[in-house]
């Protein structure tokens, strides 16, 4: 076995043993679920993770503590690449849904009334439920803005800027994201 491959056989037996360990502290782990390192996270106990999913190094899943319900569900082989994930209320990840690198989906967006007060300090403004079907696939750098549905099979291409419903089996692209063609059933 080369230097490789034992940093490689070395970082896979880290990740798992992370794993087991922050399994406890989701709302659900399924089996089989790997986080890579390094990973954020806020409020694991609002995360529901599916079986078989894959959380890429990099990614953040973040909840704030407002409340004790399931705000983040992943579905069975969710996978995704360094991704950031903001819920405050409700975001769902159907399924076999696919993340590029570098996606963002949030079910919130910060207000910027006051010119003396940071963005980020800011009340929130818009709240509304995220969902991104079965199978769907995200390219590189898709952002994924309040109240979205993402349709079943469907795909987003890389740097769009999805903030109206995208119809199951099309492909939809741009800034903002709109659909360009179907896909066959």
């Amino acid at each position: 076995m080369n230097g490789l491959d034992v940093f490689l056989s070395v970082q896979r037996a880290r990740d798992a043993a992370f794993s087991l360990i922050a399994a406890r502290g989701f709302a659900e782990f399924g089996r089989g679920s790997r986080i890579l390192l390094p990973f954020r996270v806020g409020n694991p106990h609002r995360i529901a993770i599916g079986a078989g999913a894959l959380i890429g190094a990099g990614s953040w899943l973040i909840v704030p503590a407002r409340g004790d319900d399931v705000a983040l569900t992943l579905g069975d082989r969710v996978r995704m690449n360094t991704t950031s994930i903001s819920a405050v209320e409700s975001v769902v990840i159907e399924d076999g849904v696919a993340m590029a690198r570098g996606v963002y989906v949030s079910d919130h967006a910060h207000g910027f009334d006051d010119p003396d007060a940071f963005i980020r300090d800011q009340p929130l403004t818009r709240v509304a439920p995220v969902r991104i079907g079965r199978g769907a696939w995200l390219g590189q750098n898709v952002v994924v803005l309040p109240g979205v549905t993402i349709g079943a099979g469907a795909v987003v291409g890389a740097n769009s800027v999805v903030r109206a419903d995208v119809p199951a089996r099309t492909v939809a692209a741009g800034t903002p994201a709109r659909v360009l063609r179907e896909l066959p059933s």
